[in-house]
């Protein structure tokens, strides 16, 4: 019974080791050596260093807004004319 969660335990490392993997090798602002160096990393120190690059991957994205900004400004489809006294 105890064999059996050491082999969970290491397919969730190989998993985890092989998801961060391909996620720095689709990477664009990457090059060539850099990709290899940290999939290499990865390999090396399985979970402290997949977390850890993969963390530090995704704080460097750029954040994707949804929604517009709020506020001022002028609004060219009103029909409200004024000089503003």
């Amino acid at each position: 019974m105890e064999v059996s969660y050491w082999y969970i335990f290491f397919a969730v490392v190989v998993l985890l080791n092989l998801v961060v993997s391909i996620y720095l090798a689709k990477r664009n602002d990457l090059e060539a050596f850099q990709k290899t160096a940290q999939i290499f990393l990865v390999w090396l120190i399985p979970i402290i260093a997949a977390i850890g690059l993969w963390l530090f991957h995704r704080s460097q994205d750029v954040p994707v807004s949804s929604s517009k900004s709020f506020g001022g400004g002028s609004n060219s489809s009103s029909n409200i004319i004024g000089n503003g006294d």
